[in-house]
């Protein structure tokens, strides 16, 4: 009997918790069971949601940045730095290479970073060019655009 009784009490108090959690203004317990039913549910939706927000951040972000470096001490003078972040995708290294032999860049420094964790592609680099930075910048950008748009497909 008392076995049964403490039971009965574990169940009450389980309920109780489930009620409390899922913010459930029913009694009976067929209907706490099925409103937390529905509110694993909804949660479930809003996991996928941000899921897919997070995959659409990953496919967008695309940062390109070429900006002429004015350091007299070094002597780099005429020179731009390069800074790209953008999704990783296949040969992008090489495909950037293109585009500088292609506008006659000459690299003087590179930084190439990638990893695995965050999907990103980063690179710094100090250039030589005979091109405007904004025509530079705007071919790296068709670059990365022509990337994911291959991607995407």
């Amino acid at each position: 009997m008392a076995s049964r009784l403490q039971r009965r009490m574990a169940l009450r108090r389980k309920l109780h918790i489930l009620r409390t959690l899922t913010k459930s203004k029913s009694v009976k317990k067929s209907s706490i069971i099925m409103d937390a039913f529905v509110y694993i549910y909804k949660l479930k939706l809003q996991v996928e949601a941000i899921k897919r927000e997070y995959q659409y951040l990953v496919n967008h972000i695309q940062e390109v940045k070429v900006e002429e470096v004015n350091d007299d001490k070094e002597g780099r003078r005429g020179l731009l730095m390069v800074r790209v972040k953008c999704k990783k995708g296949e040969e992008l290294l090489m495909r950037m290479v293109e585009v500088f032999e292609k506008m006659t860049v000459n690299v003087v420094e590179a930084r190439v970073t990638t990893s695995c964790d965050d999907h990103f592609f980063r690179m710094e680099a100090i250039v030589q060019a005979n091109v405007d930075a904004a025509i530079l910048n705007q071919a790296i950008l068709n670059l990365i655009q022509t990337q994911n748009d291959e991607i995407s497909y």
